[in-house]
């Protein structure tokens, strides 16, 4: 079994499409010929592509909506998903997640033998090309850890008690590669979110009772070389998000910023040192920018956390700089 546009599918892959590049074909073609030991669709979203994504979708036999690019967003995009899926399982997955192999999906699959499953999701890997900051970054993630978890509270209570970096274990879940079961995510479906609505989902997903599955041996090889920039506003809202759910906050003062930095620059100098994709030339240009990214996580940490309670207060400061650093992210 597998791909079919006849039969009653009992699996859906789901995927929002926005200008998905000159990769996505190949992308696209491992998807479609996953191994499954039952039928299933796949299910496009589109916002508005205009680099050709759109024609060569309508080639595939797969299911397409067609959406302006205003209307996206992502948790509302995967509610409308999931509930146009014929699938009882649906398959999450970005644009650019790779997998890593024909059986990326069967695994993920396999997860939902346990009826209080709510969700899984997959091991990420970095692209052969990504850069030394972004391997480390994605290796402490809990979707890059090799060993698989079951992931649970017997209630609230017992979950109210962990330590927040604890509590974060317990939740994450990632749609770069992930599935939910259909009936629950009908019940508690994602919220309107610019950014980690998987995370909110999976905290309510484990306080209603459920489990969340990770499941490694279903792999997709995904990163993002983004600019300093990029990551710093990335970095900031990420932050932002875990204070307001798990009241996070790494770095609780202006003088923490500068002695985790320092010792951020420490450890990076040595990931860039060990990289062994490095010639000397390149670790010396990793090397020079060991400081700006070490600074500038460190500080977009202490920021996002603190943002929450400044925004609150109404500072017109943090109003105009949430503003800025929401754009483009």
């Amino acid at each position: 079994m597998g791909f079919t546009n006849t039969e009653e599918p009992k699996v859906t892959l789901f995927m929002p499409t926005w200008n998905a590049g000159p990769e996505f074909p190949e992308i696209f073609r491992r998807m479609k010929e996953q191994k499954l030991d039952r039928p299933f669709e796949i299910l496009v979203i589109d916002s508005g592509s205009r680099d050709g994504t759109v024609e060569f979708l309508k080639k595939q036999g797969v299911r397409l909506i067609q959406i302006s690019n205003q209307e996206f967003n992502h948790g509302l995009t995967r509610n409308r998903g999931i509930e146009e899926a014929r699938g009882e399982i649906v398959v999450l997955a970005t644009q650019d997640a790779k997998p890593k192999d024909e059986f990326w999906m069967q695994r993920l699959v396999d997860c939902f033998e346990d009826p209080r499953v709510a969700g899984a999701y997959s091991r990420q890997l970095p692209r052969p090309d990504a850069n030394p900051f972004i391997k480390d970054r994605l290796s402490s993630w809990a979707a890059a850890k090799e060993e698989p978890r079951v992931q649970m509270v017997q209630n609230r209570e017992e979950f109210e008690a962990l330590p927040p970096l604890e509590k974060l274990g317990r939740v994450a879940f990632d749609n770069v590669s992930s599935s939910v079961r259909k009936s629950f995510a009908l019940e508690i479906p994602f919220r309107e979110r610019q950014f980690g609505e998987d995370l909110d989902w999976g905290h309510r997903a484990i306080l209603g009772g459920y489990k969340i599955i990770f499941e490694p041996r279903s792999k997709v090889i995904h990163s993002h070389n983004n600019s300093i920039w990029y990551e710093f506003k990335r970095v900031y809202l990420d932050h932002q998000n875990l204070h307001r759910i798990f009241g996070v906050h790494t770095i609780p003062r202006w003088k923490d910023v500068f002695t985790c930095s320092w010792h951020a620059m420490g450890h990076l100098s040595k990931v860039v040192g060990r990289d062994k994709d490095l010639g000397f030339l390149g670790k010396l240009w990793w090397w020079m920018k060991v400081p700006f990214y070490g600074f500038s996580q460190n500080l977009a940490q202490f920021l996002g956390a603190r943002s929450v309670r400044k925004l609150k207060e109404g500072s017109k400061a943090y109003k105009l700089l949430d503003q800025k650093l929401r754009k483009g992210v």
